[in-house]
């Protein structure tokens, strides 16, 4: 979709892109002339695997000081982007054949790196009416002798989705009995949240050596483009973590590294304005969302999305253009509309769309007006 709408800005037309995953603020200032030093100062050589020791140490202080959880140096690994992250974790854990439950919907990547490690992904389906959230029950219901592995996030791309404390800790009780199961939680969300405090599953002390954290600085601190995430684990997964890494891509970028300390140690200040902002728009787009007949959609508490239900437009049609499923609309509200979203079926659950509100407030105004009138055609 992303390409599609470039090919049309390119004829001329003003296409609104709400299809993008990353923040649209530049990176703070403070963590730019980090880099800057840390090139006249000579880090342009190799790295360690795992991650220059003042990172990690950083990482560590995080986790200690915001979420009160106690790591080690040996216990983290850095890696380029929380992609590779997941990647490692997924490959080192997971044996052909073996299950991976994952609830839909997910981040595209998730089922796609369980292919990779030629395991089976074990769908748990939910829906808007829900939050998008599991149940205790859904979840024992779907572990079996064979499961190894549970992948979620929280806050949720792509709908948005929190747990809080007391969801996750019946979740926890669950993975308690299956000792054989480890729990890869996505907390590349964290600080974009609206509840105020974000909860980790780690935090459960019985399941923590069977936890492995995915975070990094792409979404809290506006890095994407830098290429930097971690894992939080045991020192036996992280040694098994930098072995793999060791022979994929080594060491992460030296300049990013030095900007991802500063990143760490200068404090949340430009966090909590992005999540303000963050905050503002999504209020301004639930409400004009809300207002459109057919679309069922909920209030996220986290992230940038809305992944609202629209199975109600499905056979409806405009111009002998019928619309069959989730991909299908998205097609049709950029060429009708000339607004960019993502159908839900790459994220596990075609009967919706996601829509990036990571946009300036008066696109996002002018995209829901465009929306409306688009929606409105079809009968």
């Amino acid at each position: 979709m992303a390409k599609l709408g470039r090919e049309l800005a390119a004829k001329g037309v003003d296409v609104i892109s709400l299809s993008f995953g990353e923040p649209d603020f530049h990176t703070p200032e403070h963590i730019k002339e980090a880099a800057k030093q840390a090139m006249d100062k000579n880090f342009t050589y190799y790295t360690p695997v795992a991650g220059y020791p003042e990172l990690r140490k950083a990482v560590v202080a995080k986790l200690k000081n915001e979420n009160n959880l106690d790591y080690d140096f040996g216990d983290i690994v850095v890696s380029t982007g929380a992609k590779q992250a997941i990647a490692n974790a997924v490959l080192c854990l997971v044996n052909p054949g073996e299950e991976v439950i994952i609830p839909t919907p997910y981040w595209v990547s998730y089922s796609e790196v369980v292919k990779l490690a030629e395991g089976k992904s074990v769908f748990i389906n939910t829906t808007v009416d829900t939050n998008f959230k599991i149940t205790p029950e859904q979840l024992e219901a779907a572990i079996t002798p064979n499961t190894k592995l549970f992948m979620f996030s929280s806050p949720c791309n792509p709908t948005g989705s929190v747990y809080s404390k007391e969801e996750l800790e019946g979740l926890a009780k669950v993975f308690e009995k299956y000792p054989q199961v480890y729990i890869l939680s996505d907390e590349i969300y964290e600080h974009i949240n609206f509840v105020d405090k974000h909860e980790s599953i780690a935090q459960f002390d019985y399941i923590k050596d069977r936890v492995v954290i995915i975070n990094g600085w792409s979404k809290a601190f506006a890095m994407t483009g830098w290429r930097i995430g971690y894992t939080a684990s045991t020192k036996e997964l992280a040694a098994a973590f930098d072995k793999m890494q060791g022979q994929v891509t080594s060491g992460t970028c030296s300049i990013t590294q030095r900007a991802g300390v500063a990143a760490y140690e200068g404090g949340l200040e430009s966090v909590l304005e992005m999540r303000a902002e963050f905050k503002k728009r999504r209020d301004i787009v639930y409400k004009l969302l809300s207002e459109i007949d057919g679309v069922n959609v909920n209030l996220p508490d986290g992230a940038f999305y809305f992944f609202p239900n629209v199975t109600s437009f499905f056979g409806k049609s405009y111009n002998g253009r019928v619309i069959n499923d989730s991909d299908d609309l998205s097609l049709y509200l950029l060429e009708e509309g000339h607004v960019a979203t993502v159908g839900g079926d790459s994220f596990g659950d075609p009967s919706s769309i996601r829509l990036s509100y990571a946009a300036a407030e008066d696109k996002l105004i002018e995209a829901m007006r465009r929306l409306k009138e688009a929606l409105g055609k079809l009968a």
